[in-house]
């Protein structure tokens, strides 16, 4: 069974930075793509980026394009979010995603598996 373990949630001001991980286990794909999701309170899910593991393509919302890196160690089967420049609006639980197959989807319902969710609080 596939299982995700994100970490590196917290507390930061505006302008500041956190990186979050989420390393998986138990799984066999030859190729997998991550994802980065955040929830809100009382809006829907979002899709903040993604990663596929062939070739590294990714993707970024336009809200965090440029502030926002993804990346991906394939030996760790872990995958990161580099989050620079926080801004109170950035504020949410944030999912990592993992699913098998070479390509990556914006849409949560394309993922198999989640991380457990961590807390990201921006303060002004």
């Amino acid at each position: 069974e596939v299982q995700l373990v994100e970490s590196g949630g917290g507390l930061v001001q505006a302008g500041g930075s956190l990186r979050l991980s989420c390393a998986a286990s138990g799984f066999t794909f030859d190729d997998y793509a991550w994802g980065w999701f955040r929830q809100a309170p009382g809006k829907a899910r979002e899709g903040v980026s993604c990663i596929r593991s062939s070739d590294g393509s990714t993707y970024y919302s336009d809200s965090v394009k440029g502030r926002f890196t993804i990346s991906s160690d394939n030996a760790k089967n872990t995958v990161y979010l580099q989050m620079n420049s926080l801004k109170p609006e950035d504020t949410a639980v944030y999912y990592c995603a993992f699913r098998g197959g070479n390509y990556w989807s914006i849409d949560p319902d394309e993922y198999d598996y989640w991380g457990q969710g961590t807390q990201v609080t921006v303060s002004e």
